[in-house]
């Protein structure tokens, strides 16, 4: 529900500014550290970091930690988040360019429109929305398909162990955000995300520790442009986007908030191309083009409900 007093004007462009371009330039950033670290360590490294800082900042504000009942709701929620959807993607971005990424988990929406049709049950399937999720899905096929059934968009597919693990993470984000309606949270978001952050922090560290990861691992030949991509990802991709995500959701309409579906990709791509030298095609654009369709689509099509608190796409 948007605030009876708006706030200023640059305090709103701030906060947007934020969603919009440091959650999507969190994609390059993953791609930095992971050429580097381990994906399911650095993963590990960034969330056990910001949710110990954001539960302690929580705590020491007078909020009340989670209950046993809570705690094991944000566990589930944790690994659907955090090991499945964050840990699938710091792996696949060693396989797939960070634009590309983006785009394909911009297909988040359209998995979360099913989630409500087959686990929530609050949304039916038109042929609109079915259009709609068909269009997205067209969109990840371009960007996997051979080259020689493309004909004149050529480009190379691109790796599709990496692109099936996108899927799979966005299926778990989407999972989770469905689930998160029916499991006992904390009233408080700024705790419940804490504490989702936590747990996620450390079912990561687990599955890096059982992958063998920090075998023969030196932390003094890990390089400062990776240092940076972790601070940059726990400081501002974690802590200052949460923090303007959920001051925006009081302030303006989900659906003005929800727009960093469809812009974080555009960033994504732009920054990789530029700093990354990630190539940017015909196949690119037109898949990207499918894929970011079929978001604004699903995204406009009727009001949306308040978005889960942990949600983002970087």
């Amino acid at each position: 529900m948007e605030s009876a007093i708006k706030p200023a004007r640059w305090k709103l462009l701030l906060a947007f500014a934020i969603i919009y371009l440091v959650w999507g330039s969190t994609f390059f950033a993953i791609r930095v550290g992971v050429s580097e670290l381990p994906p399911f360590l650095f993963c590990a490294m960034r969330f056990l970091a910001a949710g110990l800082l954001v539960y302690l900042w929580a705590i020491a504000h007078g909020e009340r930690g989670p209950t046993m009942r809570q705690w094991l709701s944000a566990f589930l929620l944790a690994f659907l988040i955090f090991v499945v959807d964050y840990g699938l993607l710091f792996w696949a971005e060693q396989r797939v360019p960070s634009g590309i990424a983006a785009v394909i988990l911009a297909t988040i929406p359209g998995f979360m429109a099913l989630s409500e049709i087959f686990i929530l049950r609050t949304q039916r399937l038109t042929i609109r929305l079915a259009l709609s999720l068909l269009a997205g899905f067209a969109g990840v096929a371009i960007l996997a398909s051979p080259s020689h059934l493309l004909g004149n968009l050529g480009g190379a597919a691109i790796d599709k162990a990496g692109a099936i693990a996108l899927i799979i993470g966005a299926i778990g984000w989407s999972v989770a955000s469905a689930l998160s309606r029916k499991l006992p949270l904390p009233s408080s978001k700024v705790m419940s995300s804490g504490a989702q952050m936590l747990a996620g922090g450390i079912m990561l560290a687990a599955v890096a520790a059982l992958r063998g990861e920090g075998r023969g691992l030196h932390l003094s030949t890990i390089s400062s442009s990776a240092w940076i991509a972790l601070i940059y990802l726990v400081f501002a991709g974690s802590i200052a986007g949460f923090t303007a995500y959920v001051w925006l959701l009081h302030h303006e309409s989900p659906t003005k908030v929800g727009t960093y579906a469809y812009v974080n990709p555009v960033v994504a791509v732009v920054l990789g191309y530029w700093l990354g030298g990630e190539p940017v095609g015909v196949r690119t654009v037109v898949g990207g083009l499918f894929v970011l369709a079929s978001v604004v689509a699903i995204t406009s099509m009727r009001p949306k409900t308040k978005p889960f608190v942990a949600e983002k796409t970087g």
